[in-house]
């Protein structure tokens, strides 16, 4: 089930980066990232969401955008072979890889 997951997960990141100019993946790069996105958002996002609780609180939610786009410019960091263009291209990114992988895993768990 996990590497089902994990397939998905680098398909949606190609999909959206397909979608998406500012943002550049090569296939492998998308499957190296699936792993390293996956590390940061169990290991680091639940930090950064407790740190930034009360600003969290007054943008009603809206600043999870800003780390998961902080996130993903982290990550292209990382990860050679993916580039993001700037912060607006990481964001729009992050929104559209989440509505892919939605929709994907939507997809497969009908099957």
């Amino acid at each position: 089930m996990l590497f089902i997951h994990w397939i998905i997960s680098a398909i949606a990141i190609i999909v959206a980066a397909y979608l998406i100019p500012g943002v550049h993946v090569t296939i492998l790069s998308a499957f190296v990232l699936a792993v390293v996105l996956g590390i940061i958002n169990i290991f680091i996002r639940p930090v950064l969401l407790i740190i930034t609780l009360p600003l969290n609180v007054i943008t009603l939610g809206l600043f999870t955008f800003v780390i998961n786009a902080l996130l993903i410019m982290l990550a292209a960091l990382i990860v050679p072979g993916f580039t993001v263009d700037g912060f607006w291209w990481a964001l729009l990114f992050a929104v559209v890889l989440s509505l892919v992988n939605a929709v994907f895993h939507a997809m497969s768990r009908a099957q």
